[in-house]
């Protein structure tokens, strides 16, 4: 067990109280999470021990969980159970688009066609079902122009889905929506699962979210004019965009001019994102920083059973080579809740959301 010192920082209406704490019962995870958020204010755990660079965690933090929950993880069906507000029905697409001009690059294609794997006895979210595509063999791009003035920002979706099934409406059209009533260029991008026969699981994802992103560099998207290409990702799409973002080469042959524009993000969104790290909070090797990486935005519950460490970790990352980067990891809300309304603390990062994007100027028109 670790000795430890936190410095509570309490934000209210009044004012800023500090408070020394002490304990000394630390999990053997390394780090333990505390969200503590009520009407008056905010509430932020510094933590203080050997490993120095833990102490970025808390540089922009305005939520931040100090809770160990690594034994009481709950299914996102479980949590969201009672919860019965309805979400929005799933939204059709302005245009659609191919990926690729004939063939993605080389995979195991399946020889089944397409279809939500969605039956009566699937789970809820905020008390609606989602939509689970497989058998996406041919990727595209649904485009979702803003129902306000532009702010020629464009933002390129990746639904989770463990490479194996996309949830598409959930967390794919569902953020388009919203996305395009704050006058940005909403783009869901059906990338191609599964992929459970491939080597790098991976890989089929990454290749058609950078050829995606160099199809709006190179203005290849018709009526869509952009000044700043972000990309948002959940869960295994998270963990997609996340090594987009931190690209250091394309991963196929380029195959035509639009290859030639660039392919890394001006910035990433990533909300639970899976897989990306190991031994902890240790980042995978895949995932290389420096200071040119784009700044990120992360969101994760504290009890999701894929690890919030991976944000965690990443987060780390990032500060250590300073690259601006916010991270929110809260008490509850469990894995996949997407956009909508479950009740759960985590209701609140698409506010928390916005707000990064308006400071970093990418929502002027």
């Amino acid at each position: 067990m670790l000795d430890y010192e936190t410095q509570h920082i309490s934000i209210h209406p009044g004012g800023v109280s500090n408070k020394p704490i002490r304990g000394d019962n630390v999990s053997a995870i390394g780090l333990l999470l505390l969200q503590n958020i009520h009407p008056l204010g905010v509430s932020m755990l510094f933590l203080h021990d050997s490993q120095r660079a833990l102490l970025s965690l808390a540089v922009v933090l305005s939520v931040f969980v100090f809770d160990d929950f690594s034994d009481m993880a709950t299914a996102q069906e479980d949590i969201v159970a009672a919860v019965v507000t309805p979400a929005p029905p799933a939204a059709f697409a302005d245009l659609v688009l191919p990926v690729w001009p004939d063939e993605p690059p080389a995979w195991n294609a399946p020889s089944q066609p397409e279809f939500d794997t969605t039956t009566a006895k699937s789970n809820k979210i905020a008390g609606r079902r989602l939509m689970r595509l497989t058998n996406v063999s041919r990727p595209e791009l649904h485009v979702f122009r803003p129902t306000i003035a532009s702010t020629n920002t464009t933002v390129l979706i990746a639904p989770g889905g463990g490479y194996s099934i996309l949830a598409w409406d959930l967390e794919g059209t569902e953020i388009a929506t919203w996305l395009q009533s704050l006058g940005i260029t909403a783009i869901v991008l059906k990338y191609r699962v599964p992929t459970r026969q491939e080597s790098k699981n991976w890989l089929p994802a990454v290749q058609d979210l950078q050829r995606s992103i160099s199809l709006i560099r190179s203005n290849g998207i018709p009526g869509v004019k952009t000044e700043s290409t972000g990309v948002l990702g959940f869960s295994a799409g998270g963990n997609a965009s996340a090594r987009v973002a931190t690209a250091t080469a394309r991963t196929y042959d380029a195959q035509d001019k639009i290859d030639e524009s660039n392919c890394i993000p001006d910035f990433a969104v990533l909300i639970y994102p899976a897989w990306l790290v190991e031994r902890g909070s240790t980042l995978i090797e895949d995932l290389k920083i420096t200071p040119e990486t784009p700044p990120m935005f992360l969101a994760h519950a504290a009890n999701d059973s894929v690890t919030c460490l991976s944000s965690v970790g990443l987060f780390t990352a990032l500060k250590q080579k300073d690259v601006p980067a916010e991270l929110h990891v809260f008490t509850s809300g469990g894995h996949g809740f997407g956009g909508r309304t479950t009740g759960m603390p985590t209701d609140a990062w698409k506010s928390l959301c916005r707000t990064w994007i308006d400071r970093h100027d990418w929502h002027k028109p």
